[in-house]
C-alpha cells in the first residue's frame, strides 16, 4: 500500500510540473517585452493584494519613474495604498545577458532573478513582507505580460514554504 501512495504522489507531482508555465512558452509572442524600453520614463500602475482565499485585502496605486544608464535600469516606485499608507521602493536592475536581469531593492532579500522571452518577463525573489505583528520572508513568483506599447499586466504568486499564501495583480500604463 505504501508503494501505491508513493507512486500516486509521484504521478501528481509530475502532472503538476508538466502543467506549469515556462518562460520559453512565450518565445514567439509579440510585442517583445523589452524591460528597459518599457520602463524608461513615467509609468502608472494600479493593483490589489489578495489572500489565499482570493479575498482582496489591499488596493494601491504606483507612480514609477524609470531611467537607464548603460546596462542599469533604476525604477523609483511611489506607492499609495487604500488605507492612506505611502511608501517608496527603488529598484536597481542590471542586464546580465540577453533577456536576463538581476534586481535589487531594500525589501528584497538577496537578488531578484529575471528573464524575458517574447512578451513575458518572469521574476523570482525573496521579499521581506511587513505585517502588523512581524516581518515574514516570502517568495514572489512574478509574471509580467506586455500587451502593447503602453499596457502591461503583472501577476504575482506569494509563497511561503512552497504554498501560495496570496497574490498580487497589477495593471501598468505607460504615460
Amino acid at each position: 500500500m505504501k508503494k501505491y501512495w508513493q507512486a500516486l504522489w509521484l504521478s501528481v507531482a509530475l502532472v503538476l510540473v508538466g502543467c506549469s508555465t515556462e518562460i520559453n512558452d512565450y518565445q514567439d509572442v509579440e510585442p517583445k517585452f523589452d524591460l528597459f524600453n518599457y520602463f524608461t520614463g513615467t509609468t502608472h500602475a494600479w493593483g490589489m493584494v489578495q489572500d489565499y482565499t482570493d479575498k482582496q485585502t489591499r488596493r494601491f496605486e504606483v507612480l514609477i519613474e524609470g531611467s537607464v544608464e548603460g546596462d542599469v535600469l533604476t525604477l523609483v516606485e511611489d506607492f499609495i495604498f487604500d488605507d492612506g499608507e505611502e511608501s517608496q521602493r527603488i529598484w536597481v536592475i542590471t542586464r546580465t545577458g540577453e533577456g536576463e536581469y538581476r534586481g535589487e531593492a531594500d525589501d528584497i532579500i538577496g537578488q531578484a532573478q529575471g528573464k524575458e522571452v517574447g512578451n513575458a518577463l518572469h521574476w523570482r525573489y525573496s521579499f521581506l513582507l511587513s505585517t502588523e505583528s512581524r516581518d515574514i520572508e516570502v517568495l514572489f513568483d512574478d509574471w509580467m505580460y506586455r500587451q502593447d506599447d503602453r499596457h502591461m499586466f503583472n501577476l504575482t504568486k506569494i509563497k511561503k514554504f512552497g504554498i501560495e499564501v496570496g497574490k498580487i495583480t497589477l495593471f501598468f500604463q505607460k504615460q
